[in-house]
């Protein structure tokens, strides 16, 4: 059969891939401090007898959109947003340090301070814990303050500090369970010049319009495919007749 049925059944099932991740990337249009999955294509020429002439898609690996989104005031005190380039410092679900912009901040049940995402917020020495408390306040340095309870309104102690960094982004990688990671695994270092700013949050990078536009390229990408497996079955099904008249 000719080679074009597999091109064609190549780049169709590359669409439906596309499709897919740029279907998840409009789900988490409204997701604080989401960013943009990519696929990143390549192509894989056809060998075999005759001028190689075709090739297949295949995918050269998965990427993130690591540009800012906007920045949006809240007025809730544990929002917060990193001002410039810069990361804050997570426990993946596999106890790995990963990065995120997400900032909007909570205490859990047992006192550890997370993000929307539910995984802990790391400090200078592991995952924040907050002490009971009457008051809490988020430094521009990332320094935890805490009123302890019963203590006079200007006795406020230092918890800890939020683990902000500066990364080089080509060299971050989305995970599987979408995290984005150093591409060596292992953890960055603090970087104290970078800022927060309370009562505000980053958005998603993901533009709806874009997303919504890009969808409708890769359905009709996905139909062009298919109309060129059906003239690859055309094509065969003459080559075939022409066999039996002759």
């Amino acid at each position: 059969m000719d080679r074009l049925l597999y091109v064609a059944m190549s780049g169709a099932n590359k669409a439906m891939l596309s499709q897919s991740v740029n279907a998840h990337n409009l789900a988490n249009a409204s997701t604080t401090g989401f960013k943009e999955d990519l696929v990143m294509y390549g192509k894989a020429e056809v060998s075999g007898p005759g001028h190689d002439s075709r090739a297949f898609t295949r995918i050269e690996g998965m990427e993130a959109d690591t540009g800012f989104g906007t920045i949006e005031t809240t007025g809730r005190d544990l929002d917060v947003a990193i001002n410039g380039k810069g990361w804050m410092a997570v426990q993946a679900a596999d106890g790995s340090e990963a990065y995120s912009r997400r900032g909007d901040l909570r205490l859990d049940a047992l006192g550890r301070l997370t993000n929307g995402a539910g995984l802990p917020v790391l400090g200078n020495s592991g995952p924040l814990a907050v002490p009971p408390h009457a008051k809490l306040e988020i430094g521009s340095d990332g320094t935890i303050s805490i009123l302890p309870l019963g203590q006079s309104p200007n006795a406020l102690a230092v918890v800890d500090r939020i683990k902000l960094v500066s990364l080089d982004e080509t060299d971050l990688r989305k995970g599987l369970d979408g995290e984005l990671r150093l591409s060596n695994g292992e953890p960055a270092l603090a970087d104290a010049s970078i800022r927060l700013s309370r009562g505000s949050l980053e958005t998603s990078n993901v533009n709806a319009i874009e997303a919504m536009v890009r969808m409708i390229e890769l359905a009709r990408s996905f139909e062009t495919q298919v109309k060129m497996m059906s003239t690859a079955k055309e094509n065969d099904q003459a080559s075939a007749q022409l066999m039996k008249m002759s």
